[in-house]
């Protein structure tokens, strides 16, 4: 399924996330998959999103700059591929 700004998401229940000082490694258990997530926001946003409605909702709720936006709807459709984040 394809994420967009009105998609609420999460993460999947079978990744763990671990810090690292470039943003993150995640993993899923299920797939067996290591994603670098390259950015300390994009975690943030990644991190918040099952507390909120929507991808729309947690970018504002992370003070994310309206023009970043794209990006980040283009990234959480990519992990949505890989199983890291699932649309609800």
């Amino acid at each position: 399924m394809t994420a967009t700004l009105e998609s609420a998401c999460s993460l999947h229940p079978q990744v763990a996330i671990r810090p690292e000082p470039f943003g993150a490694l995640a993993y899923h258990y299920g797939n067996r998959r290591l994603v670098f997530l390259r950015h300390p926001d994009v975690v943030r946003v990644i991190e918040s999103l099952s507390s909120h409605g929507s991808l729309r909702e947690a970018l504002e709720a992370n003070g994310i700059d309206e023009g970043r936006w794209p990006s980040f709807v283009k990234a959480i459709d990519s992990l949505t591929g890989s199983e890291i984040i699932r649309v609800r």
